[in-house]
């Protein structure tokens, strides 16, 4: 907290007391390296450890006078103390060499989740009613709906607070990973389809669709998402180098007004027409 940004050597000790130079722990104490000619020195380990707990209930109904369901409901919990780090951007644990206070929400971690589909074959008359045959005949209809609780949502600090050169890893004092949770989701997307046989090709089908996609045309809020999950800005770190009577101020948090406001959104009501031919 010297007032400017530096590169953090890859052999220098943690710092876990408060301090005058160290006003948010942990922080990274400046060390030189042991040979100055090598750069960073990546290091891989199997040190998080993960927990998932879930239930789930399943029930359909098969193919009976044209007519399917599945429904589909999950409840479950993911807790780890660190990504993967070969499958994330870069890392968001704060303390690498000790991930014990890193246990948190994981980033797949949903609470609740439900899914239904459907599909219906709609054939009301026989051959004998030859006209209204033709015109209600053929007609299939389908759907599915999904609707999700709130995903975790972690909080973090611009500004490397913590000085260790990573960006990404900094969050409010006294906030755990991924301990906020984000929108819920819903969306429901159904299908029309009409079945054209003619009668100078019996190998041939034709099948004219209209789908629509979010039919209700719900808005479901998204914050920002990445590779490493959701996460919105609760604060800025600036660097401070001002003495105010007896008494130094090296930082400050400046708290984000849009905290926990969504920035975007999932796609809105959309609806497209195809036509197949099957021979």
């Amino acid at each position: 907290f010297s007032g400017d940004f530096y590169t953090v050597d890859s052999y220098a000790t943690w710092q876990f007391a408060r301090t005058l130079n160290c006003p948010f722990p942990p922080c990274i104490n400046p060390l030189q390296r042991p040979i100055s000619q090598l750069g960073a020195i990546s290091e891989f380990d199997s040190e998080a450890e993960s927990k998932y707990t879930g239930f789930t209930f399943s029930a359909r109904r098969r193919m009976t006078a044209g007519l399917y369901f599945r429904l589909a409901y999950t409840w479950a919990q993911a807790f780890d103390d660190g990504q993967d780090a070969l499958l994330t951007t870069t890392s968001q644990v704060q303390t690498s060499n000790s991930t014990v206070s890193e246990f948190g929400r994981s980033v797949t971690d949903q609470r609740n989740r439900l899914a239904l589909s459907w599909t219906d074959d709609i054939n009301p008359f026989h051959h004998n009613h030859n006209v209204m045959r033709h015109i209600f005949n053929q007609w299939r209809l389908s759907g599915i709906f999904t609707g999700g609780s709130g995903r975790p949502v972690n909080a973090k600090v611009t500004g490397d607070a913590n000085q260790d050169g990573n960006p990404d890893n900094d969050r409010l004092p006294g906030i755990s990973r991924n301990s906020l949770v984000g929108p819920d989701y819903f969306s429901a997307d159904t299908r029309i389809t009409r079945v054209f046989e003619p009668r100078y090709a019996e190998r041939l089908k034709i099948e004219a669709s209209i789908e629509c996609f979010n039919v209700l045309n719900h808005v479901n809020k998204m914050l920002d998402s990445s590779d490493n999950g959701f996460s919105t800005t609760a604060a800025d770190f600036t660097l401070l180098d001002q003495k105010i009577g007896a008494k130094t101020y090296p930082g400050y948090f400046a708290a984000q007004k849009l905290f926990l406001t969504p920035t975007n959104a999932y796609a809105p009501r959309q609806i497209q027409f195809s036509l197949r031919m099957k021979f």
